[in-house]
C-alpha cells in the first residue's frame, strides 16, 4: 500500500480474493433511489469546432481560476485518440447532490465575469451534452481507488511526487461500457467487476503511476452506462499496466462475464488541461 492509500478514509476493507470480501464491497441497496444528500458527478461534453479549439482552450484556461471558485471541477480534458476529437470533457463532484448542483449553476449564472467568459466561447461550440453519474459503492469501500471527492486527487498527486514534467506526460483513460437494458444490469456488472478488480490492481508488472480514479454509473441521460476513469503517467505506463492485467486470472474471468452484459465498449485517451485537478 502506498502513502496515498493511507490518507484515504473509509478504505479499510481488504482487497484479498476471498468471496466474503467481495460481497461486502457490493451492496445493491446502496444503489437505491438517490436522496438530496447523495453525491453526484456531472459529466459535461462540449464538441468544439476544429478551427476554434485553440482559442477555446486559451479562453477556458484564462477563466480556470474563476471556474474553480464557482464550481467543484475535478477534471477538464480533451481527447487525444479513441473516438470523437475536440470534445471538451469536464467532470464536477457535487457532494450535496442535485441541490448543490442547482445552487452552483444559479450562482454561476449570476456572475458577470462568468457570463462574459461564456459569451466569448459559445460561438466555438457545436453542441453540448450533460450526464449525471454517481460513484459505484466499491469506490469508497475498496483500497486502491482514488475517488473524485475533493482532496483525494490532490493527495494522490502529492504522494506520487507529481511534477510539472510528469503532469505533461500523464494521460486520463476513459473506459465506457454501454450495457444491455434492465434494472439489474448495472448491479450485476458492478458485482462482477468487484470480484475481479483486486487481481488487476495487484497484478505484477502494473506501472506504479497507474491509478483507478473512479467507477461511475449513469443516473440521468443515457442509462446503463458505466465509466472507468484511470490515470497513467504516460501511454507507455498504460501499456505496461494493460499487459500486466492480461495475466490477472480473476480479472479475465470477470471480463468474460461482463462481456455478456455489454452492448458497446469504448476506450478513449485524454490529455488533461493544465488547470485540471486530475492530471
Amino acid at each position: 500500500m502506498n502513502s496515498f492509500h493511507s490518507l484515504l478514509l473509509g478504505r479499510s476493507i481488504s482487497i484479498s480474493h476471498g468471496k466474503k470480501t467481495f460481497l461486502n464491497l457490493f451492496n445493491p441497496k446502496s444503489m437505491s433511489t438517490l436522496t438530496s444528500a447523495t453525491p453526484i458527478i456531472e459529466l459535461r461534453e462540449y464538441e468544439i469546432a476544429p478551427q476554434y479549439v485553440a482559442p477555446y482552450t486559451r479562453a477556458t484556461s484564462d477563466a480556470s481560476t474563476l471556474r474553480k471558485e464557482l464550481s467543484p471541477m475535478r477534471l477538464f480534458s480533451l481527447p487525444e485518440t479513441g473516438g470523437k476529437l475536440n470534445v471538451a470533457t469536464h467532470m464536477y463532484y457535487f457532494e450535496g447532490g442535485y441541490e448543490e448542483r442547482n445552487q452552483t449553476r444559479k450562482n454561476m449564472g449570476m456572475n458577470m465575469d462568468w457570463n462574459t467568459y461564456l459569451s466569448s466561447v459559445r460561438p466555438f461550440m457545436m453542441n453540448q451534452k450533460s450526464t449525471i453519474f454517481v460513484e459505484a459503492p466499491l469506490v469508497k469501500n475498496m483500497e486502491g481507488i482514488c475517488g473524485l471527492k475533493p482532496g483525494n486527487i490532490e493527495a494522490f498527486l502529492q504522494s506520487t511526487g507529481t511534477t510539472s514534467e510528469t503532469e505533461y506526460s500523464s494521460i486520463i483513460e476513459l473506459r465506457r461500457y454501454h450495457l444491455k437494458l434492465g434494472y439489474d444490469t448495472v448491479p450485476k456488472f458492478l458485482e462482477m467487476y468487484a470480484r475481479g478488480l483486486p487481481s488487476k490492481l495487484n497484478a505484477p508488472g502494473t506501472d506504479p503511476t497507474t491509478m483507478l480514479v473512479t467507477i461511475l454509473y449513469s443516473e440521468v441521460g443515457q442509462l446503463n452506462e458505466v465509466i472507468e476513469v484511470w490515470r497513467h503517467g504516460s501511454t507507455s505506463a498504460m501499456e505496461r499496466s494493460r499487459v500486466a492485467a492480461r495475466a490477472a486470472t480473476e480479472w479475465k474471468r470477470s471480463i468474460a462475464d461482463i462481456a455478456e452484459l455489454a452492448n458497446v465498449f469504448t476506450n478513449t485517451i485524454h490529455k488533461p488541461l493544465s488547470f485540471s485537478p486530475l492530471k
